[in-house]
């Protein structure tokens, strides 16, 4: 009986490991870029941005118009009665129709508008390649959520491991005080303390859970999956996790100060900044235009006539400059250069808290990732020291030379050392992706 238990319990499992999909990290991230709904917006907004170079291009080029009419007209006319004595003779109704044709083209071209045209070309153009810059920056973005996402369900899948074990530990130590407490070796007391330790040990293990499930949902919300599907993921590290734990922040990057200049180098939000403050400084130019005086050249030719075969033998061909001085404009040329400039400052202003803010997360993620590394150093050698601990107290409490205490103290430093560790793993593990991402190195493209 206890064999086909077994067997069905173990057919139960299979069938169950067979419905679940498994998510790698890269799946994970590869669906994020595929399904997220703010970088298909910033997909959008860049075709915009092309079109703004398309347009800002025609301002350079003559604006040219062709016109056509037809028109045609029909009139009757009442003849006039005339009076011949006491005879009146009324002659019959004329009736008249026109008919007229006319063709034309014209073009206009600004010669001189006061370097707006230029000022429009180059914002547009600075618009463009940030708008570029910042959707990189959006999916480099995308790549460290997801990671910081996945790795959470990870050490909390981990975590339930941990608790799980020391379920286990608890139950196995309740039979053996049991046994103890029927031979006379120990009181209830003891009974009591290690069934309470058994209970709170289950509900750490049932709030790990909940924590892992939580972790799973946020997870498949981001990537747009759905949260009641049933995912599985990795129970044990890479062989890219695992380089990633055996290498020191400080020897892989070096000083902070050559990582501020790596990432003014390479962050695209950064240089997306400065594109920003340049296309506010072409604002100012665009605005100023208005002081110009603007020089524009007209071209036109129109033919008429009554029948269509007459057509180019009556026309019109006219050429002309008109200069256009602004004297008095009612304060609007100054109000937008005016506007104008405090966006160019503020711009700037966005540019300098950028630089602070980058230097400042470098700084902050590259202490917290030396800190992360020597905790992890630190925690190896808890749980070796926490396990032997842990068989010292066991096999004392067996010969009757110590405590019941002792040992479910030894058991809870061991599995609080054993969390620890867990916890600085993946911690180092996201802080490494963390800093690159800082950096402006979180590579997006093969995942794409």
């Amino acid at each position: 009986m206890k064999l086909f238990f077994s067997l069905l319990c173990s057919l139960l499992i299979t069938i169950s490991s067979f419905g679940q999909k498994v998510l790698t990290l890269d799946q994970a991230i590869s669906i994020a870029l595929q399904k997220n709904t703010t970088l298909e917006k910033s997909n959008n907004s860049l075709k915009s941005a092309k079109s703004n170079v398309k347009a800002a291009w025609g301002n350079f080029l003559p604006s040219v118009n062709a016109s056509g009419s037809w028109q045609w007209s029909y009139s009757k006319q009442q003849g006039t009665p005339i009076n011949f004595g006491s005879f009146i003779y009324t002659p019959p109704p004329t009736t008249s129709q026109t008919r007229n044709y006319s063709v034309g083209a014209s073009t206009s071209w600004d010669l001189f508008d006061g370097l707006s045209n230029i000022a429009t070309l180059s914002q547009s153009k600075n618009n463009l390649e940030s708008a570029k810059l910042q959707l990189e920056n959006l999916k480099q973005n995308i790549v460290f959520q997801t990671i910081n996402l996945y790795y959470t369900v990870i050490n909390n899948q981990q975590l339930v491991k941990v608790k799980e074990d020391n379920v286990a530990w608890n139950k196995q130590n309740l039979e053996t005080v049991n046994e103890r407490m029927k031979l006379g070796a120990v009181t209830m007391a003891d009974v009591y303390q290690a069934q309470v330790n058994e209970g709170n040990a289950e509900l750490d293990l049932i709030q790990t859970k909940n924590n892992l499930e939580t972790s799973k949902s946020n997870l498949l919300y981001y990537l747009g999956l759905d949260v009641l599907q049933n995912y599985s993921f990795s129970d044990s590290l890479t062989s890219n996790e695992e380089n990633i734990l055996k290498n020191d922040v400080g020897t892989e990057y070096g000083k902070i100060e050559e990582l501020v200049k790596e990432a003014l180098a390479n962050r695209t939000d950064y240089k997306s900044a400065i594109l920003d403050y340049e296309s506010a400084q072409n604002g100012i130019t665009i605005a100023r235009s208005g002081y110009f005086p603007r020089l524009t050249n007209s071209l036109s030719y129109n033919t008429y006539a009554n029948q269509i075969s007459d057509l180019n033998k009556s026309r019109n061909f006219s050429v002309g400059l008109t200069l256009s001085i602004p004297i008095f404009s009612n304060f609007s040329v100054d109000n937008n250069l005016q506007m104008a400039e405090v966006n160019a400052m503020n711009k700037k202003v966005d540019l300098d808290d950028l630089t602070r803010t980058i230097k400042q997360n470098l700084l902050q993620t590259y202490l917290n990732a030396e800190a992360a590394k020597k905790s992890l150093e630190v925690n190896r050698r808890n749980v070796q020291a926490a396990d032997e601990n842990l068989k010292i107290a066991q096999e004392k409490y067996s010969l009757g030379s110590g405590t019941l205490l002792d040992v479910l103290i030894a058991n809870s430093n061991y599995t609080t050392a054993r969390t620890n560790l867990v916890n600085s793993e993946y911690q180092y593990i996201v802080l490494n992706g963390q800093l690159k991402y800082y950096l402006g190195v979180l590579n997006y493209k093969k995942y794409e």
